[in-house]
């Protein structure tokens, strides 16, 4: 029996077992493989064990009592995942979304998402039918779908197995690359731009880069079942990568008062998603928030017109009364100078 064989019927016998099941049971039930001296069958049974524990089987020893024997148990409720009680409502919208990214040419886990989408049709009871949407990509990676595509999926294995990536990447602010080593910590998707979040050892500490930028990306292969770092526990990639303009964490959070009025009163949740709100009257709403990019909210609230204006504190006020009076200056015609006559 090849080790491939003998993995899997080591994991059918471990999770039909009801109790725990002994070294000696182990030994009776593959002769073949650990029937051999008992050194050999027990560093062979090490190597089996260490790869299950890797590829994230709950696999453990037990010590037994009175009422159950020594032996080796899976942990069934680690093991299965709770049922997903989604209607097929949900299902349809979470099949749309999947089939979108994946037509996208630029996402990670390929193979896992599209057999999650086959999953999600069985359990759908029906056919649903492929909906004809594609996620777009930000406009800086148009053109680019196969070269992001290779290295999202580089990332991804690299995120999972947490092996330290060697990228040479082209900075927004400056010509030129600079070689970064980089702990992958996890991937996002904002507003149709990849961004992988990781410590940098060249800067020392927690930095974004846009997968787009990566002009080289190369992962270590040393090792490659030996974790090169660990993720903090408190890691989110929320807290580092941003949904919406003001998220961006360029200063400390300042809490910012919202009036929206007409027809922005009624869009006041979708527009700004987990501020406070509060109806003021017939059709007004404040809306409360914490921002950390001010410049970024300041030309978001411009974008909507009259029917948006900062409350408070004064300091976003002003902010955005200097960048409307910008805008106004920039705008402004310009006046001709008198005219000589010849």
């Amino acid at each position: 029996m090849d080790r491939t064989e003998r993995i899997l019927d080591l994991v059918a016998l471990l999770l039909d077992a009801r109790e725990p099941i002994s070294w000696a049971e182990l030994r009776e039930h593959f002769p073949a493989d650990y029937g051999g001296s008992d050194d050999a069958a027990e560093r062979k049974f090490e190597r089996d064990k260490a790869e299950l524990v890797e590829l994230g089987f709950p696999l453990s020893y037990v010590q037994g009592d009175d009422e159950r024997r020594d032996g080796y148990l899976v942990d069934r409720n680690v093991y299965y995942l709770p049922e997903a009680d989604l209607t097929k409502e949900e299902l349809a919208v979470l099949y749309a979304a999947g089939s979108a990214a994946l037509a996208s040419g630029a996402f990670p886990g390929r193979d896992d998402l599209a057999h999650a989408l086959r999953k999600i049709g069985f359990f759908a009871g029906e056919s649903l039918p492929t909906p004809r949407v594609r996620m777009e990509l930000g406009t800086g990676q148009q053109g680019q779908e196969k070269e992001v595509s290779a290295r999202l999926e580089q990332l991804w294995d690299a995120c999972s197995a947490h092996k330290w990536v060697q990228l040479t990447y082209g900075s927004p602010r400056k010509d030129g690359v600079t070689e970064r080593r980089v702990d992958p910590y996890g991937l996002a998707l904002r507003r149709g731009v990849w961004t992988l979040v990781g410590h940098c050892h060249l800067r020392q500490g927690l930095r974004t880069f846009h997968v787009h930028r990566i002009r080289e990306l190369k992962v270590n292969t040393a090792r490659p079942r030996t974790p090169d770092f660990e993720v903090p526990a408190d890691f989110s990639l929320d807290a580092h990568v941003a949904y919406f303009p003001w998220q961006y964490r360029f200063h400390e959070p300042l809490e910012v008062t919202l009036q929206l009025t007409g027809p922005q009163a009624s869009r006041a949740g979708s527009l700004f998603p987990g501020a406070a709100l509060e109806p003021v009257s017939e059709g007004v709403v404040r809306a409360r928030f914490p921002v950390t990019f001010l410049d970024g909210l300041t030309r978001f609230v411009l974008s909507l017109g009259q029917d948006c204006r900062v409350e408070g504190p004064p300091e976003a006020r002003e902010r955005l009364e200097q960048m409307a009076a910008n805008i106004l200056a920039k705008h402004a015609p310009v006046e001709e100078g008198p005219r000589v006559s010849a």
